[in-house]
């Protein structure tokens, strides 16, 4: 049983050119408003840049100034390493009995910072004299310093 079929026709299909238009236009978003949309589109768009303007929102960045944004205060570290003591100074301080041994001012520290890791150990300079700089890492994850007084072993300040 052979189907009947029809030839394919030689011509294709062409539309017209205002055919294309049509229907270009009918699936462009700016051709479905109307021109006083359009309009008030653009008046929003000029209003809304006027007061952006008008506020200073946009105005010059400081380089084009040439002025210098403010810097913000920053807490002077007090354990700098120039003001630290070597560990060979350390044993030496300690051996002629300036100071009291590391492991009293770390079980001063734990008393002040209970169940902590210590975590490091300086013997610093400080406006009064010599102080222990601890480093405590608390059981929740946050760091701590302790300052022990290196002649006495009693904590003077925790931060």
């Amino acid at each position: 049983m052979a189907l009947d079929r029809k030839p394919a026709s030689t011509t294709a299909f062409t539309p017209s050119p205002t055919a294309l238009t049509n229907i270009q236009g009918a699936f462009s978003a700016l051709a479905r408003q109307s021109p006083s949309m359009r309009q008030a589109l653009a008046l929003l768009i000029v209003v809304s840049t006027a007061a952006v303007l008008a506020a200073g929102a946009v105005g010059p960045l400081a380089e084009e100034t040439g002025a210098l944004a403010p810097v913000p205060a920053q807490r002077e570290p007090l354990n700098r390493g120039d003001d630290c003591l070597s560990p060979a100074d350390l044993r030496e301080a300690v051996a002629e009995k300036r100071v009291v041994p590391p492991i009293a001012a770390i079980r001063a520290a734990r008393q002040i910072v209970p169940r902590a890791e210590i975590q490091r150990a300086s013997l610093c300079r400080h406006e009064a004299g010599l102080v222990y700089l601890l480093t405590a890492l608390r059981r929740d994850g946050q760091f701590m310093h302790v300052m022990v007084d290196a002649q006495s072993g009693q904590v003077s300040g925790q931060w």
